[in-house]
């Protein structure tokens, strides 16, 4: 990886962590507007980064571990929040396949 890439996908990392750090400093607000638009871009931005970490020039085993370390950092309640997360419960067969 070259250092301009390299450097691009830290202040990708940088952001994501002030915007989670915005979350939660939001988190125990009365209006949910600003929460679920600090959600929002904070999945716009994971999504952007685990694009970059699948391009085939990244692609292996110590990407996936990345992406891993990303998901379980940034996401501690994955699981409680998936139990609330009616809009896909299409993908519901696909976690019964990986099982």
């Amino acid at each position: 990886m070259n250092n301009v890439k390299k450097y691009k996908l830290m202040d990708l990392i940088e952001n994501i962590k002030e915007v989670d750090a915005m979350i939660h400093l939001h988190s125990n607000d009365d209006s949910s507007l600003i929460l679920d638009q600090y959600n929002y871009k904070k999945d716009k931005l994971i999504g952007f980064l685990i694009d970059e970490l699948v391009e085939p020039e990244f692609r292996s085993a110590k990407s996936m571990f990345v992406i891993k370390t990303v998901i379980e950092k940034f996401y501690p309640n994955l699981k409680k929040e998936i139990l609330n997360d009616t809009l896909h419960d299409d993908l519901n067969e696909l976690t019964a396949a990986l099982a």
